[in-house]
């Protein structure tokens, strides 16, 4: 297996050192202003929030264990984050539908109404971050921005970093 001083002797140090500083700059800059979107909606919703009320959102019903094996993160965390987000009425607790002796957290009604305001305005917030930006450069910003993402994931979960197809070229 190689070492990682193996994986950075054919790079360019300088570029890595580049990468590396505008990802800690992002990394600040986006806990600054929590890339909360616009308006009075800005910063008006936590990341905590947002990405667990997404992830019902975009799955459905589901456990408390399978939530924070999705978002890589632990149990404990989950139902800490989710505590206040079920106080605030944005999520339900409703029995399991096959075992009535589970519990399985759910985006309540206004839980959605309000990820769709955030989302919104968040929606706007990367329409004027980008302005000026073609449809191609947006494009392709969150595919490798995704890439990204899914590599670092990778890592910490002790995972081998796959690298996405390419679509044969004609």
């Amino acid at each position: 297996m190689p070492t990682s001083q193996d994986m950075t002797t054919d790079l360019d140090p300088g570029l890595l050192d580049a990468l590396q500083h505008q990802v800690a700059v992002f990394a600040r800059r986006a806990e600054q202003t929590r890339l909360g979107g616009t308006g009075q909606l800005r910063n008006s919703m936590d990341r905590a929030a947002y990405l667990l009320l997404n992830r019902l959102d975009q799955e459905g019903p589901m456990g408390v264990k399978a939530l924070a094996a999705g978002m890589g993160i632990d149990s404990s965390t989950v139902t800490r984050q989710v505590a206040p987000l079920v106080d605030t009425g944005l999520v339900k607790r409703t029995s399991h539908p096959e075992d009535g002796r589970a519990v399985v957290l759910q985006l309540s009604p206004r839980g959605q109404a309000r990820l769709e305001e955030v989302r919104s305005s968040r929606r706007e917030l990367m329409a004027q971050v980008t302005d000026g930006w073609t449809q191609d450069e947006r494009e392709s910003f969150c595919s490798l921005l995704t890439r990204f993402n899914s590599a670092l994931s990778a890592r910490q979960a002790g995972l081998p970093i796959v690298e996405p197809e390419t679509p044969p070229t004609s």
